[in-house]
Parts: structure tokens; C-alpha cells; sequence
């Protein structure tokens, strides 16, 4: 019976190797465009609003910590918090999501 079914099977085809590459082609283009191109237009962003910012502006941290800058150096940043407390951040640590939508609600 086995050797029955095996003789049924069809003879693989000489040109598939053609359509692998249009698959695998297809895959590559779909991965750049839903995957790589969206992060780097994200860290260009980040990285321009890091840049942008001025000393008075609101902003929050990574860690949700919100403030108003107070003083700016190359590449920190000082944060005036509630109560006159002043806390020292990396400019790194600023997070661009929270701070759009804290500036949407001023």
C-alpha cells in the first residue's frame, strides 16, 4: 500500500526555485517596511525631540516622572520637580510619547 501511494506523488518540479526567491523576496520586502523602517522613524524622532528641547519645557521621563526642565547641559538634564525639588536625568531617560500627550492637554 505504501509503495502505491508513493508512486502517486508528483515529480518535483525543475522551476521552483524561482518562485522560492520571489517568496523569500516578498518576506524581506514585507519585514522592512512593517518592521525596520517604523523603528528608525522612530529614533530619528526621538532623537530630534531631544534636540528640540529648552530649558521651561514640560516633559516626563522613562520612568513617568513629570517636570519642568531647569537646567540643560550636553548631555544632562535638570528637572524642577514638585516643591522646588530638582532631580539630574540623562537626556536619554526624556520619553517622547508621554511628553506629546502631556503637551496635547496644555
Amino acid at each position: 500500500m505504501l509503495k502505491g501511494i508513493l508512486l502517486q506523488t508528483p515529480a518535483p518540479a525543475g522551476g521552483g526555485w524561482i518562485q522560492q526567491l520571489l517568496l523569500f523576496g516578498g518576506i524581506a520586502v514585507v519585514f522592512y517596511f512593517f518592521m525596520i523602517r517604523p523603528q528608525q522613524k522612530k529614533q530619528k524622532d526621538q532623537k530630534s525631540f531631544i534636540s528640540d528641547i529648552k530649558k521651561g519645557d514640560r516633559i516626563v521621563t522613562i520612568g513617568g516622572i513629570h517636570g519642568r526642565i531647569a537646567e540643560m547641559d550636553d548631555d544632562t538634564i535638570t528637572l524642577d520637580v514638585e516643591k522646588g525639588a530638582k532631580i539630574k536625568f540623562d537626556k536619554s531617560a526624556i520619553s517622547l510619547e508621554a511628553s506629546k500627550k502631556l503637551a496635547g492637554k496644555a
